[in-house]
């Protein structure tokens, strides 16, 4: 009996010790709370300066003239005296005719003058002569008469005869071909010995003025308060022309807003309007497609961050503000924004708000700044510098 109660008891505890073991590797490993994971962001400061408001539109660059240089009397090419792109002034002389004939004609008008002029000069002679004899009747009052129609028809011819000189003169001057304004000599389109008639619509070349320019553009008709503002003010709005589109592209010239157009084109719903620019350098070319750029406004001590800074949620703009080392949510309100900046209220000058990362981020998320290239750039150029 005993031995059987032995048996029974050591068979219990081998049973207690492998529930015991099996217990040991079978239960759950104790789970360590580990701290949250920082997210790695890049922050910005908001900077608080005046900011000018810009509005942009696609325009064309025209010359303020450009003449088609055109022969006005029938005659053969005798010289040309300027090369294709040259530099001209008004009243350089461009180009010559053959002018024998026009010479020809105003020589003869000279001698029928000459011949007009002689004969007048005897009969107001005769003239006075028969005003003496009338006195004492030595003559006829016919007689006197017919000689004061003589003299006033010789009157007649002289004056005619200088109109064909003045004329013949006029004609000659044509032969002469000058510049009638300042610019640069376009593509030749004859050659020195053809004839040339005053029916050419081709001409002989263009000269087209390029300093100044002008730019027409057109912008949406809402912007017409904002353009007849800026024509009304004191101080000309400044223009700006880029190759390409905005900051991105390259800045041609500088110039101010001169003219808005008399209406709206209806079908496009957009004003026209001009800019003209000093451009000595020449980059602005006639025919040209640019981006102009407009300063409509300046805001003062404006709110700047970059655009990627603010947030669009349902309702409401928001931005990430770093507090110690996490974030906060910020309601703010966008004033203005273009490609290179947002305006904004909600914040204050000097914030750190994060520009980058913010899609891991949440109210209250730690955060862990990175700094750019650009940042350590700068400490190193301040370290060097002390």
């Amino acid at each position: 009996m005993q031995k059987k109660t032995r048996m029974f008891a050591t068979a219990a505890g081998v049973l207690a010790l492998v529930a015991i073991g099996v217990w040991t590797y079978t239960r759950p490993a104790h789970v360590k709370v580990s701290a949250p994971v920082a997210v790695p962001v890049r922050v910005v400061n908001v900077v608080q300066e005046d900011v000018p408001r810009f509005v942009t539109g696609i325009g064309s660059v025209l010359s303020l003239q450009s003449v088609t240089i055109r022969p006005q009397v029938d005659g053969i090419l005798t010289k040309l005296l300027v090369k294709e792109g040259q530099q001209v002034k008004a009243g350089d002389l461009l180009a010559t005719l053959d002018d024998r004939s026009i010479r020809a004609a105003l020589e003869q008008a000279k001698a029928q003058l000459a011949q007009s002029q002689a004969q007048l000069d005897v009969a107001q002679l005769d003239l006075k002569r028969y005003k003496l004899l009338s006195v004492d009747n030595g003559i006829s009052k016919q007689q006197y008469d017919q000689q004061q129609a003589l003299v006033n028809q010789l009157k007649a011819t002289a004056a005619g005869n200088q109109a064909s000189i003045n004329a013949s003169q006029v004609q000659l001057s044509y032969t002469q071909v000058r510049s009638p304004v300042t610019g640069r000599v376009g593509i030749r389109n004859v050659d020195q010995g053809n004839f040339l008639r005053v029916t050419d619509t081709l001409g002989l070349f263009s000269v087209t003025q390029i300093d100044p320019v002008s730019v027409s553009f057109a912008l949406p008709q809402q912007m017409l308060p904002t353009l007849q503002g800026l024509i009304a003010a004191p101080s000309p709005a400044p223009v700006q022309a880029y190759l390409g589109e905005g900051a991105t592209g390259t800045l041609l010239g500088e110039g101010t807003l001169t003219l808005i157009d008399n209406q709206v084109v209806a079908a496009t719903g957009t004003i026209r309007a001009k800019a003209e620019f000093a451009n000595p350098a020449e980059k602005l070319w006639p025919g040209q497609l640019v981006t102009v750029k407009i300063q409509t406004a300046i805001d003062r001590n404006a709110l700047n961050v970059p655009p990627q800074v603010v947030q669009r949620g349902a309702e409401h703009h928001y931005v990430y503000r770093v507090k110690g080392d996490s974030v906060e949510i910020v309601p703010v309100k966008v004033l203005y924004q273009d490609s290179d900046r947002v305006l904004i209220s909600g914040v204050n000058a000097n914030d750190v708000l994060v520009s980058d990362g913010q899609s891991r981020l949440k109210a209250g998320s730690r955060i862990e700044v990175v700094k750019t290239p650009t940042d350590d750039a700068l400490a190193d150029a301040a370290g060097q510098a002390k």
